[in-house]
């Protein structure tokens, strides 16, 4: 085969972006130089024409310097390097990639200045250059207009009106002087000259000092920036949507303290979660979404939003309110204090009891519930696209909460979104959708039997891989023995120390191996792997499946796919979860 020139390009830059970089956890290890086609490779997302539009090493634990043959990739749309330790210059040359809107630096230790050059990029639309060694005054033109404080802040020396000090060689800013009341001793029509002197000295000295004030007020009329100064909030005409409240942007602004990183509780594809408290004493998650915003989405978003505020169940994390502005999609939740099942089960401070099986095969039915929920009594139905541990939340009751769903329709990345985005750590996207891009209520089903080996385990899906020790055995395969040979301790968690019944262990599995059939129309409906929880069925579609099991290792026809090369449609360890701590 006649390698492409423009393939070739792209793998290129790639590359030169990998030799660069230090990879201490090799999350790179896919990158294959021998493969001119980058499009194989993990952490790398191409549209149908074989373009690389989204690059995501966010929390990869990776070092070195950001290459200027990145630039390179001009059909590049999403560059999220976040949460690393990226050292060095911002490379010029992504002022290049004219399809970008994203670019999300965040966490690094990106030093020097900012290049200018970025404000060529007319589709940017999320810039996160916060947390790193930045100096320098921050450009003012192009797509730099469209952006706050916020994608600045905690540099080492940033300086121009966005961040609030003056780069040196530039005037002060400087509050407007106080208003000069008339003298009560002098009446209009009245002749008073020593009046008359002193209003000039005033009106003199209030332009003199005030000229700087007003350059940077004509500066802010110009641009369509939101500042985040301590004013009061503006009233909204349509406060409420049914019982959806619409926030005020000033109202989150004073809930998460202006959205401090002290308040992150998680990140990921979707954006920033943070801890907020509402004045009247509540404390709340928000959502601080990155998107692509085009011109007509406010009413898309806001029709997406009261979709998803309208999917109401014990098991469904309710969506308490949003807010809406020019530059920013904000979503309010309520908090959860005891996190996501991941964090309990694997993020457990020493001092806190692991979740007991009891409690586990709660949410395990809980949150098949929830699912079951948006698949059969939601209308139009909704699919999660993302389900795992990370994404059940745990409320006050250690009740199973599903959260982030309705999220992937309600981002809108045209050509690619992020959850059909090949990105991530190994784990729960389904065959199908892995290969198509397409998605069903049975991609949940997928994604839910990964979950409940994880619940069993303890371990994240890529580490459950692992566990397998045995590169010519599928993961799936592998649970399959176990369970025949009754080797549960090798599987269970063994923070449970044993206190567990192993016919419920038993059955649990059964059902996870149900849900995570190779062929979507094999797997069971979310409607029907409650019935089997609750102890109806499930022993029938057992023996049936066992049935086939035997033709098919008969025939000797193994599985079209297995999780030990299914990607997580999330980011690397970090995964961000809608409300909890991390």
């Amino acid at each position: 085969m006649v390698k492409s020139s423009a393939d070739a390009k792209l793998s290129d830059a790639l590359r030169n972006l990998r030799v660069n970089l230090q990879d201490p956890n090799n999350v790179l290890q896919s990158w294959d130089p021998t493969l001119v086609n980058p499009c194989t490779w993990f952490h790398v997302t191409c549209n149908n024409d074989n373009s690389v539009i989204r690059v995501d090493l966010g929390n990869a634990a990776l070092s070195g310097q950001l290459v200027p043959q990145v630039g390179q990739l001009k059909n590049l749309q999403y560059l999220e390097l976040y949460g690393n330790n990226i050292s060095g210059p911002i490379p010029s040359d992504l002022g290049n990639l004219t399809n970008l809107v994203s670019l999300d630096l965040y966490l690094n230790s990106f030093s020097g200045p900012i290049p200018d050059t970025l404000g060529k990029l007319t589709k940017l639309r999320f810039l996160d250059l916060s947390n790193n060694r930045l100096s320098g005054p921050v450009p003012d033109n192009g797509s730099f207009s469209l952006f706050t404080p916020i994608s600045f802040v905690n540099n080492l020396d940033l300086c121009g009106p966005v961040t609030g000090k003056p780069c040196p060689g530039s005037p002060p800013f400087a509050p407007p002087p106080p208003f000069i009341p008339p003298s009560t001793d002098s009446y209009p029509g009245e002749n008073n000259p020593t009046g008359a002197i002193a209003g000039g000295v005033a009106a003199g000295a209030a332009l003199l000092f005030a000229a700087p004030a007003f350059w940077f007020a004509y500066w802010r009329r110009r641009r369509p920036i939101e500042l985040f100064f301590d004013v009061p909030a503006e009233e909204d005409p349509e406060v409420h949507l049914g019982q959806l409240k619409r926030y005020s942007l000033r109202e989150l602004l004073v809930a998460t303290d202006s959205f401090s990183n002290k308040n992150i509780l998680g990140r990921g594809g979707f954006g920033k979660v943070y801890k907020g408290r509402l004045a009247d004493g509540t404390l709340v998650a928000v959502k601080r979404l990155k998107e692509e915003r085009t011109p007509g989405g406010e009413l898309q978003f806001q029709t997406e939003v009261e979709m998803i505020s309208m999917a109401v169940h014990r098991n469904l994390l309710r969506l308490r309110g949003f807010c809406m502005t020019p530059t920013e999609r904000l979503l309010v939740y309520p908090y959860m204090a005891n996190g996501s099942v991941a964090s309990c089960l694997r993020e457990r401070p020493t001092s806190e009891a692991p979740l007991d099986w009891a409690t586990r095969k709660r949410i395990a039915l809980g949150s098949a519930r929830g699912l079951s929920y948006l698949h059969d009594h939601c209308d139009p139905k909704i699919i999660h696209r993302d389900v795992k541990a990370a994404n059940i939340l745990l409320d006050e009751e250690f009740e199973a909460v599903v959260g982030d769903f309705g999220l992937a329709k309600l981002m809108d990345y045209k050509d690619t979104h992020v959850t059909t985005a090949v990105r991530g750590t190994i784990g729960h996207i389904a065959p199908e959708y892995l290969s198509t891009g397409k998605s069903s209520e049975k991609t949940d089903v997928f994604g839910y039997g990964i979950m409940l080996l994880e619940l069993i385990t303890g371990q994240r899906a890529f580490d459950l891989a692992r566990l397998a020790n045995d590169d010519d055995v599928m993961l799936l395969d592998w649970v399959k023995a176990l369970l025949k040979e009754r080797k549960l301790e090798m599987l269970v968690d063994p923070d449970l120390q044993n206190n567990y019944v192993d016919s419920e262990v038993e059955q649990l599995i059964q059902v996870a191996l149900l849900c995570t059939q190779s062929s979507p129309m094999d797997r069971p409906k979310m409607s029907e792997v409650v019935r089997m929880l609750e102890g109806d069925g499930l022993a029938e579609r057992w023996e049936e499946w066992q049935k086939v099991e035997v033709v098919r290792q008969d025939l000797d026809l193994a599985p079209c796919q297995n999780s030990e090369w299914l990607l997580d449609s999330t980011e690397n360890l970090h995964a961000v979860e809608l409300s909890g701590p991390r």
